[in-house]
């Protein structure tokens, strides 16, 4: 939260100050105002989202503006038994951080120091005589995302997350040792990571820290920091987890390891690089059962389920998945498996490596150094007698082309390609040096995906956009609909979003569409056929989810 620009007691409007000292123009200023009043909102947040004052900036000129001092919360030694004194719903509703108490008189970090509420409901909870110094919004939620936390694991003694093993029998550590600090600081974070549903871990080393981030919702939140003596034994435990060499610190390492944490079974793919500071861990997590989905429950709605249910009923022909790296792409292949694995069908997969593994499918490790590439391991599938081939990803023209041949040979083969749309999927085949006949031939359809937040639905808030974000979606501004923005409450930690939900654009390839890649047409013609046989973009698949009500504006032309 940005302070309010507008308060009675006021002898200069921040307007004004920001002006007079050579911050904003006099008309940069009045397009300012303009906006808010068709807009509403604030003065300050305004001119911040308009480009025109940094947030740093505006607290220091609020705080000269109402006389009261500002902080760098970022450095600032914070006492922790004082932080206790305001509980975290009440500190991530206000935007609010007790820093210091003297006496009956408690500092109190704040994001908008005219918040009577905030200050009277603070001094009720602590007894204490509120002195209110200001910050950023920014800074006050990266604290409160640090300093509560940390209190949350130093006070947990929840039994049901206390040990965590590799397999069934190999612990990271014994916490008695005199690596015990190292040992309770992995099992912390690994606890930590599978109760908020992260993605990944990121272990980094700076100057005079160690930091721990964690990726919830494809947005990395720092959790905490620790000693930097503490950085060589966190990394020398996870490496001896993952089997990897641990008097190498000069080259990157990839490893991976299983945990039992709770009843939640979780495989950890760890990377590690070397650094200016020293060696950057990141723990990619898999929890097993998280991925055992069907199409119903990945965002599909009713009309793309049915365009999808139709690809995979194919008997043959190649489906490929299409988006960048962390979209989700293998988990709509899974779904597809775990849809067609019945006893009829002998289904094997050639994985980079395997993520989740199923019972009723033959998946095999990609293994350069023993000589098991995607090309290599294609050519032995085939002599498995399969009915449906799985290609973790097409990489280079002997794969794309074994795979090709593959489905025009009976097979029904899936895999993903690092593309941008579906429409241009078709032309970087052809620009692996595939004849574009087999391309236009095989290609029975093309799957391309985002992944975009969803909104807390314990917290999220109508409003009315600017008109241009409204027309940029091609919505109408005179239409009667309701927009949600994102707000921040404890359920969602203060973001605003909780959860991820996939938007998808599916191209059927009918007799246009073949002809045009044969032709090694544009995507925008390709796009242009499709669109008569009821294809949708991916920004069309966001706009039907604002319009539900899932999501915000931003986060769809955020990812489309």
């Amino acid at each position: 939260m940005i302070p309010s620009a507008s308060s009675a007691s006021r002898k200069i409007r921040l307007g004004e100050l920001l002006v007079s000292n050579g911050i904003i123009t006099q008309s940069q200023l009045e397009q300012a105002l303009f906006t808010q009043k068709k807009t509403g909102g604030r003065l300050g947040e305004l001119l911040c989202g308009l480009g025109l004052v940094g947030e740093e900036t505006l607290v220091e000129f609020i705080g000269k503006q109402l006389n009261i001092p500002t902080i760098d919360l970022d450095n600032t030694i914070v006492d922790e038994d004082v932080v206790k004194l305001i509980p975290e719903a009440i500190a991530r509703r206000y935007k609010i951080v007790a820093i210091a108490r003297i006496e009956d008189l408690l500092t109190l970090a704040m994001a908008d120091p005219l918040d009577l509420y905030a200050m009277d409901d603070t001094a009720n909870i602590t007894g204490c005589q509120v002195i209110p110094v200001i910050t950023t919004g920014r800074s006050i939620k990266k604290a409160i995302d640090k300093l509560y936390w940390m209190q949350d694991k130093k006070s947990d003694n929840d039994e049901e997350f206390a040990g965590i093993r590799q397999g069934a029998s190999i612990t990271i550590g014994d916490a008695n040792s005199g690596d015990g600090d190292a040992v309770r600081f992995i099992e912390m974070l690994l606890k930590q990571a599978v109760i908020d549903k992260a993605s990944d871990i990121h272990i980094e080393i700076g100057e005079h820290e160690l930091r721990v981030r964690i990726r919830v919702d494809g947005i990395l939140h720092e959790i905490t920091t620790a000693p930097r003596s503490l950085h060589p034994t966190v990394v020398s435990r996870l490496k001896i987890l993952a089997e990897l060499d641990i008097a190498e610190k000069r080259a990157p390492q990839d490893g991976r390891f299983s945990a039992s944490i709770g009843d939640h079974k979780v495989d950890f793919r760890i990377s590690v690089i070397p650094t200016v500071f020293g060696e950057k861990v990141v723990l990619r997590l898999l929890e097993k059962k998280a991925i055992l989905v069907d199409e119903n429950k990945i965002g599909f709605d009713l009309e793309d389920a049915q365009k999808f249910r139709r690809l995979i009923n194919n008997p043959y022909g190649m489906i490929l998945v299409a988006g960048p790296t962390g979209s989700g792409k293998t988990t709509t292949l899974y779904a597809a498996m775990n849809t067609l694995a019945t006893v009829e069908k002998n289904i094997v997969t050639i994985e980079d490596p395997v993520e989740y593994t199923f019972d009723t499918i033959n998946q095999i490790h990609v293994n350069p150094k023993a000589g098991v590439t995607f090309a290599y391991g294609l050519r032995s599938i085939l002599r498995q007698d399969p009915d449906i081939i799985m290609v973790g990803e097409i990489r280079d023209e002997e794969t794309a082309e074994i795979s090709i041949h593959s489905a025009l040979s009976g097979h029904l083969v899936l895999s993903t390609i690092h593309t941008n749309d579906a429409c241009s999927t078709p032309a970087r085949f052809i620009e692996m040096g595939i004849q574009p006949f087999l391309a236009g031939t095989a290609i029975v359809g093309v799957i391309s995906q985002r992944l975009v937040r969803l909104l807390c639905p314990a917290c999220k808030e109508p409003y009315t956009p600017v008109p241009e974000l409204v027309v940029d979606l091609g919505l109408s501004t005179d239409k009667d609909i309701v927009f949600y923005r994102a707000r921040g409450c404890t359920d969602c930690r203060g973001v605003g979003y909780k959860g991820r939900e996939a938007l998808f654009e599916i191209l059927e390839v009918n007799d246009d569409v073949r002809d045009l890649i044969v032709a090694r047409s544009t995507a925008s013609r390709i796009r242009e056929a499709a669109t008569k046989d009821g294809f949708r973009t991916m920004r069309e698949a966001g706009v039907a989810k604002v319009l539900q009500g899932k999501t915000s504006l931003e986060a769809v032309i955020g990812v489309t």
